[in-house]
């Protein structure tokens, strides 16, 4: 895999398999809970649908048509107007390691504030504790207690950054 042959777009119906075979096999590699997820919510299926949502988009990363990973944002119902939710930040193993995560947070945050948001809220699990590592060194802060209505209830880690324009 080389970084110079990685193309950074947005998604495109031709993703919505892999990309949800590839969110499923992560949470099989960690033994994460599939119920009450991201695992099991029906819109995994079809995220190229659902990042039609105004002020949403998902970033995919691929190198050859092949895709190694994604993350973006998306306006989860019950968060303030001016928060915006990061979601389906996910790298198979092969991936990871070699800075495309990062880059995709990135573009993420970039989208979010093009969007006007001020502030980035995620929603996690213990399981991926290197993610929630990446999180704290980008500036993102724990929280107590939930925001927003995702509907995962499952996730127990919550975390929020202030994004300045």
């Amino acid at each position: 895999m080389n970084q110079n042959n990685i193309t950074y777009r947005t998604i495109e119906v031709n993703d919505n398999e892999a990309l949800a075979t590839m969110i499923r096999e992560v949470f099989h590699e960690f033994d994460a809970p599939r119920s009450g997820t991201v695992y099991s919510d029906p819109t995994t299926d079809d995220l190229f649908e659902l990042f039609k949502e105004p002020k949403s988009v998902l970033w995919v990363a691929t190198e050859n048509d092949v895709v190694l990973g994604c993350c973006g944002v998306y306006p989860t119902p019950g968060l303030d107007h001016s928060t915006v939710e990061l979601v389906k930040f996910y790298l198979p193993k092969e991936a990871r390691g070699k800075g495309i995560g990062y880059q995709l947070m990135q573009l993420s945050i970039q989208s979010a504030k093009e969007f006007g948001f001020t502030n980035i809220y995620l929603e996690s699990l213990p399981h991926f504790d290197k993610a929630i590592k990446l999180y704290t060194s980008v500036g993102f802060e724990v929280l107590d207690a939930s925001l927003g209505e995702s509907g995962h209830r499952s996730c127990d880690v919550w975390m929020v950054k202030e994004i300045k324009n």
